[in-house]
């Protein structure tokens, strides 16, 4: 069992939200979410650097991809930064390179196709040096010459680059289809909003469709509106460029050649979970909660826009580092990660761990590969043994996701 002063005071490393709105000030302050505008020379200064053409993901021949998600890293100096909330039998000696470990170790275990990095990749106040700091966070996946991608947290603007330079930092790195930001998109909020296609099977009949849709977002830091305190959130501009991106997306797929008759499943990737998170119990959720839902105290209304978009089968987050757990609300499975980064708040006796999700496609009637039929997940903890928790069906074309039950080696 873990002691109660192994889990951090949460209030150190995160901003703690009280919800006290009540009457005009919640009228004031859903007007001023709604309608405060976006600083227009501010965002058509913000010129996009120059990336390599991205690389096409695609299904492999096995008719599956698989994409590993790497949540609040937290990276700061390398081997002299210390760890935190580990037991006292790992304290000697654990840094920052525990964290370049475990992510080596995932590789070699799970062979992903996909890393994505869900935001506070870097902890900026304790980095002498964000760019150094960003390279060695992203050391693992650029050494396995692994395509992955990354959107920003709350902490990782917090040293020597500004938000803006960490995401412009993070296009340049090698093997990333991060983007900047949607070119398409002349004025939008935040940095790092864009959208990956992955292919079908090289030669099958959906090679040249996006038969699974990725979606990442810039869920902010802290709010800038004075009559909000708290977090930050997704706010309409990026919500209009999701709504428009999705249905274009699946006007393509159910469009000739190869017209499908339902739109690809689609996956979105943000770090601040939306207040929907806390909808659910432990009896009707896959994982642990064992602190609250870190959401921004209004509602901007992501998760409706999501709903009615009707391709969004899963929301993945990171933020609340104790927290493990998916939820299906509304046909849309809400999923933490669960903390990956040992300078990154944990508890001790609880393992850092990783989520990985898998796509399987279909056969056809004639043998060859088709539209995804299922999404699948399960946590890795970073033991002895990398064990696998937490297995589920997050979607299926035939049923609504299933769960199973839990095994932790940890307290709840």
């Amino acid at each position: 069992m873990a002691q109660a002063s192994s889990v951090v005071n949460i209030n150190k490393r995160k901003l703690c939200v009280s919800l006290p709105f009540h009457g005009f000030v919640v009228a004031m302050a859903v007007l001023l979410l709604c309608f405060a505008p976006i600083s227009v020379s501010a965002a058509a200064r913000r010129q996009p650097p120059q990336q390599q053409l991205p690389q096409k993901l695609r299904f492999g021949r096995n008719g599956e991809f698989k994409i590993l998600q790497v949540a609040d890293m937290h990276y700061a100096d390398g081997k002299t930064t210390p760890c935190l909330n580990v037991s006292l039998s790992q304290v000697h000696g654990c840094s920052d390179l525990n964290t370049s470990m475990f992510i080596q170790r995932m590789i070699e275990a799970e062979k992903p196709n996909f890393i994505v990095f869900t935001g506070d990749n870097i902890y900026g106040s304790d980095a002498k040096d964000s760019a150094k700091s960003l390279n060695a966070a992203f050391a693992p996946a650029i050494a396995a010459g692994i395509p992955w991608a990354a959107v920003l947290g709350n902490h990782d603007q917090q040293g020597t680059l500004s938000r803006e330079g960490v995401m412009k930092h993070i296009v340049g790195l090698k093997h990333t289809l991060s983007q900047f930001n949607p070119s398409e998109a002349h004025i939008i909020d935040g940095f790092g909003n864009y959208n990956l296609e992955v292919g079908g099977v090289e030669g099958s009949g959906l090679a040249n469709k996006s038969v699974l849709n990725l979606y990442f977002l810039d869920s902010g830091d802290y709010s800038t509106v004075p009559a909000i305190p708290g977090y930050g959130w997704i706010k309409p501009s990026q919500q209009l460029w999701f709504q428009r991106t999705s249905a274009k997306l699946q006007r393509a797929y159910m469009s000739p050649p190869k017209a499908q008759k339902s739109s690809a499943p689609g996956l979105v990737y943000f770090h601040i979970p939306v207040p929907e998170f806390a909808s659910f119990d432990s009896s009707n959720f896959t994982g642990v909660r064992q602190e609250g839902i870190s959401s921004a105290s209004v509602n901007s209304g992501f998760f409706t826009t999501m709903v009615e978009a009707g391709d969004v089968k899963a929301v993945f987050t990171g933020h609340d580092h104790l927290n493990d757990f998916c939820g299906q609300l509304t046909g849309i499975q809400l999923c933490y990660a669960g903390g990956f980064g040992y300078h990154a708040y944990g508890k001790a006796g609880w393992s850092r761990r990783a989520r990985v999700v898998v796509a399987s496609l279909e056969k056809t009637e004639k043998g060859v590969w088709g539209a995804v039929k299922s999404i699948k997940t399960w946590k890795r903890l970073d033991d002895q043994h990398l064990t696998a928790i937490d297995g589920q069906v997050l979607w299926s074309k035939n049923s609504a996701g299933t769960r199973r039950k839990k095994h932790d080696n940890g307290s709840d």
